[in-house]
């Protein structure tokens, strides 16, 4: 006997009655489906995301012997937007974004019961605002964002990146509407556009600014950390399916502790699986994901729950944006009740204001322990499994220069920026002489203001400082 054709008109008829999805109706009646949106080369979502998928610690936490039966699908996309499109669609259970798109997010979900979100948690974040950053071609003469008024920049309309653009053109007193043209691309479009000259800057989140630079691709032009705001990635869930499947949110954030405590105690072990997960380099993971670098941290900050506040304007002013009740939005009932399972103190962690994982261990050119994680930094050599720490830049140089005499290859060696603490490749650094110290700046801005406040200060190139160091 044929199935009459409005057979599936009925079908989906059903199913909106009843609240379930085509997937969930479909599958096995024991089997709970549970859609995660992700973006693997957003990397400071990777522990609701990349390294949460590739360890299975989700699927280790639903799947119980004995117990009900769960289908993780996993759902990979380059931006936070069409997260919150699947999930305004009731296609995505749980989704990890941007700061800016998690706003976007809960906007546009709350007109309906069943699509509504929350922010449950944060994957990620830098206190001053290191995540965003402004690069521009190798070739550019560009000292900052002043001298690109009138120039075309690429930026996702939305994102965390183009958010800082705004900011940071505002704060330098060019008109982010009118004083530059900005071209809304996807990463790796404008990545593209940049190469062959059709923008001459590009406003994006990580890891493409450090992904560029590694590749010599581009230069630093303004680190997203001089507007000392913080930055940050979040989980958002779906109110809805929660209420539903309380406890697959409860397993996501289990997991998500699972992912976080490994990320921060196997730091490079955890780049590495990014790595192979994800595409990108695993050196260029290591500068976000290393030590020293995100500050890799569940709990939901006051002041990360202020800066949101503060971001609406800035929504408003890109676009339509519906009024959100952010203290509404923000909900960490579940991330509470989570950590009370593992017998952790929630509010101790709140108020914890330091990286969880900074950079630790024995300097072994000067033999002693790093006492001032601010200055350390790491070297990664080819021909050893791990990273040799540096308790200061100017080991750092001489500790390099060494290898170089030993004819040992680096393959990435990370140091703080001097003045605003970010993350950055020794080899991509602006480097400073004062007196028997260097001292390593992200960005030429950065440099020209510790000459110009130190006249004993010179500006030295890389190669110039570890043979200098060396001698």
């Amino acid at each position: 006997m044929k199935r009459p054709r409005f057979a599936p008109v009925l079908l989906a008829a059903a199913l909106a009655l009843t609240g379930c999805s085509l997937e969930q109706a479909t599958a096995d009646g024991d089997t709970v489906e549970v859609v995660i949106g992700y973006q693997s080369k957003t990397i400071n979502t990777v522990t609701a995301g990349t390294l949460l998928r590739a360890k299975g610690f989700l699927e280790q936490r639903l799947n119980r012997p004995g117990g009900k039966k769960y289908r993780v699908q996993w759902q990979d996309y380059d931006t936070g937007a069409p997260i919150t499109a699947q999930m305004v669609a009731e296609k995505i259970d749980i989704g990890s974004m941007g700061d800016y798109p998690v706003l976007i997010n809960g906007s546009r979900t709350q007109a309906s019961e069943r699509a509504k979100t929350a922010l449950v948690s944060v994957t990620g974040y830098n206190p001053r605002g290191a995540l965003n950053m402004v690069v521009v071609p190798l070739n550019s003469t560009a000292r900052s964002l002043t001298d690109l008024a009138g120039q075309k920049f690429s930026a996702s309309v939305g994102s965390a990146g183009h958010g800082t653009l705004v900011q940071a053109l505002t704060r330098a007193g060019v008109d982010p509407r009118s004083g530059v043209e900005v071209l809304n691309q996807q990463p790796q479009i404008g990545a593209s556009a940049l190469e062959s000259g059709q923008v001459q800057a590009l406003s994006q989140f990580v890891a493409w600014p450090g992904l560029l630079v590694f590749q010599n691709k581009a230069k630093l032009l303004y680190d997203g950390a001089e507007l000392n705001v913080p930055t940050f990635h979040a989980v958002v869930a779906r109110r809805d399916y929660s209420a539903q499947h309380p406890e697959v949110l409860d397993a996501f954030l289990q997991a998500q502790l699972d992912a976080t405590q490994f990320l921060n105690e196997n730091p490079l072990e955890a780049a590495q699986i990014v790595a192979d997960n994800s595409g990108l380099p695993a050196e260029v993971v290591y500068l976000y994901n290393g030590p020293g670098g995100t500050s890799f941290d569940t709990t939901i900050k006051s002041r990360l729950v202020a800066t949101l506040k503060d971001d609406v304007a800035y929504l408003k002013s890109i676009g339509d944006f519906a009024e959100l009740d952010i203290d509404e939005f923000v909900d960490d009932t579940a991330l509470r009740k989570a950590f009370a399972e593992r017998g952790l103190n929630y509010d101790s962690a709140l108020a914890a204001t330091a990286n969880p994982a900074p950079v630790r261990g024995t300097d072994p050119l000067l033999n002693s322990p790093v006492t001032e994680p601010a200055l350390a930094g790491e070297i990664w050599f080819a021909d050893q499994p791990g990273t040799q720490v540096a308790a200061d830049p100017t080991s750092l140089l001489r500790a390099i220069g060494q290898a170089r005499a030993q004819g040992r290859t680096v393959r990435a060696a990370y140091v703080p920026d001097a003045e605003l603490g970010t993350r950055w490749f020794a080899d991509k650094a602006l480097w400073v002489r004062d007196g028997d110290n260097y001292l390593p700046f992200t960005t030429s801005a950065a440099a020209a203001r510790y000459l110009a406040a130190h006249p004993t200060g010179v500006s030295v190139g890389y190669d110039q400082a570890v043979n200098e160091v060396r001698s």
